[in-house]
């Protein structure tokens, strides 16, 4: 081995130890990025002279812990809440206070001087950004109000940003599972179907072509053809469907247990448990 390569060596291994963290960091973070993506379909808004409005619904959350704070959408500043250890670190009265004084006279709000929110537990949110930095072991999810689902009128689409905070350096190991787990502890996926306005517009569609059908075809022949009818197949429960897969086969549940990324539907029969949003397990 030649002198010079042999002196090269010490550089070469301390490149490999800097270069080597920092690309297994990259992939983890564009790793959970996509997960994290797949678990949270994030809303799309639109605006006209009407104002903003939902144009596809994503993935409903519910705020499980008061403190978040929130500004009307159309703010173009906005202030972090943090979330550690189980706690939620609402801004600083400091810094919400610089807020008003830089911004708020440029606020749309519903009553003058109101330029900030706190949502409530309960609260029904639309995420509108996924972001993983796992050099700074933080998790950060902007959300928007899903007034519609509050009933709040007129709508304000008061929006915000979390920060979720992991302990030094377990970001980098942690699976997406455990990141949701900890996301959930906060802002849970809703058990309310977003879609269940239109299944239900849907089967009301389909209930009043039915009773057309059956006014053309005459009352008597109706009830004929009816009991001539095959008899419905059984419905079937797979696993990897759905929730609302399994409310279509089953209807609603008559209780729902919420544990984050695991729900369980309780029917008079069966449980059936998902998993991220997937049935796992039926019983």
């Amino acid at each position: 081995m030649s002198r010079k390569f042999h002196d090269l060596i010490p550089g070469i291994v301390f490149l490999a130890a800097t270069i080597l963290p920092l690309s297994l960091a990259n992939a983890q973070a564009v790793s959970l990025q996509e997960q994290l993506a797949a678990q949270y379909k994030l809303v799309k808004l639109g605006s006209d002279t009407s104002g903003v409005s939902v144009v596809e619904a994503g993935t409903l959350l519910a705020i499980q812990k008061g403190g978040i704070l929130g500004v009307p959408y159309s703010d173009k500043t906005v202030l972090t809440t943090k979330y550690e250890g189980g706690t939620v670190h609402t801004p600083s009265g400091v810094a919400v206070q610089a807020r008003k004084a830089l911004f708020g006279h440029f606020s749309q709000t519903a009553s003058e001087g109101q330029t900030t929110h706190l949502f409530a537990k309960g609260d029904k949110v639309y995420p509108t950004k996924v972001d993983v930095n796992v050099a700074k072991d933080a998790v950060t999810l902007g959300i928007v109000a899903c007034d519609t689902c509050n009933k709040t009128d007129p709508p304000t689409y008061n929006k915000a940003l979390v920060a979720f905070q992991f302990p030094a350096g377990s970001l980098a190991n942690a699976s997406a599972g455990q990141v949701e787990d900890v996301i959930g502890q906060l802002l849970s996926i809703s058990s309310d179907d977003a879609q269940q306005g239109g299944d239900q517009g849907n089967g009301q569609q389909g209930g009043n072509d039915q009773q057309g059908n059956n006014q053309q075809g005459g009352g008597q022949g109706g009830d004929q053809a009816q009991q001539q009818a095959p008899p419905p197949e059984p419905q079937q429960i797979e696993k990897g469907q759905t929730p609302d897969q399994v409310k279509a086969a089953l209807g609603n549940p008559d209780k729902i247990v919420n544990l984050g990324t695991k729900q369980i539907y309780v029917y008079k029969d069966l449980k059936v448990t998902f998993i991220n949003g997937k049935v796992s397990d039926v019983q």
